[in-house]
């Protein structure tokens, strides 16, 4: 399961490579060289990931992630102070709805961050007022997860970088891996894309995932072909902490000011 600020995510790509650098490293799973593979159940479906293993230590994770597809391509919306906003919506674990940030007149760096909440708050429930989404087979998938703001990557090897605007108004620190998935998707509907050829795209901070289109199946989803992405990243420990519940604290279950 993954956690949020506004509570649960059907998917999670860092969630994936964090946990997977964590129970190989810190020995919950047996850990092999040169590569380690395990299999996560999510909300969103099964995802199986390898671990990238070089003397003792993980280097990076990739996972092959559910099916994602373009779930709507080439739409506009009017959104307020904003006007008519051109996007595409993707499924990559969860629906995003893809909007080039020249399109708000910002940038995807951390000096456009409040703005960038801004403007992709206003988008999502635009969108979510005009177009109705639904999942083929898990109903509880059938919402506008975020919007995900493109633009041009900074570094030279770089594809585009993203900034992901999602549950309450949180900016994701990575390019997201569901999103990247989703995109791969969007691109691969609109000819840009093709099975087997792999991409870097950054994120606000300019850390980055790669994503492959591995396969393509038909999904019927508006007679829109799926794919099968695979994504890559890496993931540090940075810590370990223990939660101490004491019977005598009257706030031992926690607290939540809205």
């Amino acid at each position: 399961l993954f956690m949020h600020n506004e509570g649960y995510s059907t998917m999670c790509g860092h969630g994936i490579i964090a946990v997977t650098k964590v129970v190989i490293e810190t020995g919950m799973l047996p850990m092999s060289e040169p590569e380690t593979q395990i299999e996560i159940d999510t909300p969103a479906g099964p995802v199986t990931a390898w671990a990238r293993v070089r003397n003792g230590t993980v280097e990076s994770v990739r996972f092959k992630n559910v099916s994602s597809y373009a779930y709507t391509i080439n739409q506009t919306v009017e959104v307020p102070e904003f006007g008519l906003i051109p996007y595409d919506i993707g499924f990559g674990g969860a629906y995003y709805a893809y909007v080039s940030v020249s399109e708000v007149g910002l940038k995807t760096t951390p000096t456009h961050y409040s703005k960038l909440i801004h403007a992709g708050k206003q988008i999502k429930q635009a969108i979510m007022t005009s177009m109705p989404i639904d999942h083929p087979s898990e109903p509880d998938l059938g919402f506008l997860y975020g919007t995900i703001f493109t633009g041009p990557a900074e570094s030279t090897n770089a594809h585009s970088r993203h900034v992901c605007v999602f549950a309450d108004g949180e900016v994701d620190r990575s390019p997201t891996g569901t999103g990247v998935s989703g995109r791969l998707a969007v691109l691969h509907e609109k000819g840009l894309l093709g099975v087997g050829e792999c991409i870097r795209i950054e994120s606000i901070i300019g850390s980055s995932f790669t994503g492959t289109i591995v396969q393509t199946s038909t999904n019927g989803v508006k007679e829109s072909n799926s794919i099968v992405p695979e994504i890559e990243g890496r993931a540090f420990i940075t810590g370990r902490h223990e939660f101490i519940l004491d019977p005598m604290d009257p706030l031992k279950n926690g607290f939540l000011l809205r």
